[in-house]
This record gives C-alpha cells, sequence and structure tokens, in this order.
C-alpha cells in the first residue's frame, strides 16, 4: 500500500479565458505522505488555496493528475467525485461551517445525513470526546466559543475517518490561546493517530507546527522544506519568496 496519501504531478490550474485567464497552479509536483502534517504557505495569490481545492477535488486542474488515498480523480464523475470527498476526505475550514439551529452532534452528523446515512450515536460522542467536547454534544454553535466551534469542524472532519483532513486557515479567525488549542488537536491527530493532515495557512506560528513546509510563490513550488522550523525562520523564509519570486 502507497504511503503517499496525495499526489499532484504537473498540475495546471487556471480561471478567465483568454487575455483575462489568471494561471493559479503552473505545473505543480507535489506528494504529502501518510501520518504526517504539512503546511503549504506563501504569498496572496500564489496559489495556495487553488492547490488544497483541487487536491480536494473541489476544482478541477486544466491538467495533470491528482491522486487521494490510491484514487486518481481525474476520470471521476462528479458524482463519484462527490462520494469521494464525503468518504476520504475531510475538511477544516476558518469559518467553521456549522448550522446554526443544530446542535455540536448534530452538526457532526450532517454530512453522513445528507448522503442518507445514519451515524451511530456512539460514533458522534467518540468524535467530539476526542476534540474535548464531550460535555457541549447538545450546545449549539450560539452556544460554544469560537474554539469549541471550531473543535465541532474537526470533529465533523474525522467522523467518517477520513484518508486526508484538508485545513484551510483553521486559526485564521481564532485568538492566539485558542489557535494553539486547535494547531494542539491536529498535532495529536498526526502523532497519535497517524492522520494526514495537509494545512493552507499564512501564520509562520501555525506552520511551526508541521512536519514540513511547502511554500508556493506565482503558482510554482519555490521551496519544500522539512520541519520543526521556527516562527522566526517561517516568515524570514517567506519574506524572501516574496523578495525573490521563482
Amino acid at each position: 500500500m502507497t504511503t503517499q496519501t496525495v499526489v499532484l504531478e504537473d498540475v495546471r490550474a487556471a480561471y478567465g479565458t483568454g487575455d483575462r485567464q489568471v494561471v493559479a497552479l503552473d505545473g505543480i509536483s507535489v506528494s504529502f505522505e501518510r501520518g504526517t502534517f504539512s503546511a503549504v504557505m506563501g504569498p496572496s495569490g500564489s496559489g495556495k488555496s487553488t492547490l488544497l481545492h483541487c487536491a480536494a477535488g473541489l476544482d478541477r486542474p486544466i491538467s495533470g493528475s491528482i491522486a487521494v488515498d490510491g484514487v486518481v480523480l481525474d476520470p471521476l464523475t462528479e458524482d463519484q467525485l462527490t462520494r469521494l470527498r464525503r468518504d476520504r476526505i475531510g475538511f477544516v475550514f476558518q469559518s467553521f461551517n456549522l448550522v446554526s439551529s443544530l446542535t455540536a452532534e448534530q452538526n457532526v452528523a450532517l454530512p453522513a445525513r445528507l448522503a442518507g446515512r445514519r451515524t451511530p450515536p456512539g460514533d458522534i460522542a467518540e468524535a467530539l470526546t476526542a476534540v474535548g467536547l464531550a460535555g457541549r454534544l447538545r450546545h449549539r454553535p450560539s452556544e460554544l466559543s469560537g474554539g469549541e466551534q471550531q473543535r465541532v469542524a474537526v470533529a465533523r472532519a474525522l467522523i467518517s475517518r477520513p484518508a486526508v483532513v484538508f485545513a484551510d486557515e483553521p486559526t485564521g479567525a481564532l485568538d492566539s490561546a485558542t489557535s494553539r488549542q486547535i494547531l494542539d488537536l491536529l498535532r495529536t491527530l498526526v502523532d497519535e493517530h497517524q492522520q494526514t493532515v495537509v494545512m493552507v495557512t499564512h501564520d509562520p506560528v501555525a506552520a511551526a507546527r508541521a512536519d514540513r513546509i511547502v511554500f508556493l510563490a506565482d503558482g510554482r513550488i519555490a521551496d519544500d522544506v522539512q520541519g520543526p522550523l521556527a516562527p522566526e525562520q517561517i516568515a524570514a523564509h517567506t519574506t524572501q519568496l516574496v523578495e525573490e519570486p521563482c
């Protein structure tokens, strides 16, 4: 069995057409190994979110190949992509994306419910306990702090036991203390449960928790560094890339 959970080969992605076309990814080849925590960094417009969206099957590239957990995305229909995302991919976003009228346990169960499946209550309780919310199952988002809401989002991402969790600025809406708690949680998922996490971030402090940092510039990989690195090293590296683009 391959140890690479996500593989991108010579992926190109663009938005717009003709003279207005903007190349977001310019022939990127990169893979993410099972049981690792990778950060993707780069200046605004470097292609970070596009890489994440293409790797997750949310956007289709114009060329190249992408595989997740051994499944090649290119030939899949939209329905097949939807099932793949539901069963093998977890998502954590900056905005939490919780339904305000539902409790924590109902939010965690929602993706399976929309797919016509029933998640055993014990599995939901276990997922929320794993993220430190054992006593908050019946609380709605308005009754939870920002950090607790993000923990619900993490539990929802994990409930299907996905091959990979994609996190897009997961600490961007949180204060520094709460951000540390969420990063501790992601780090624990990798270290103790061999979860694969790929996180897009602009924050050197967040990236410092990763095993590896992939730096993008102008839609290309500018550097690929094994961590951990100190936040100051990451910030200096990012500044250098902006001043000396690839």
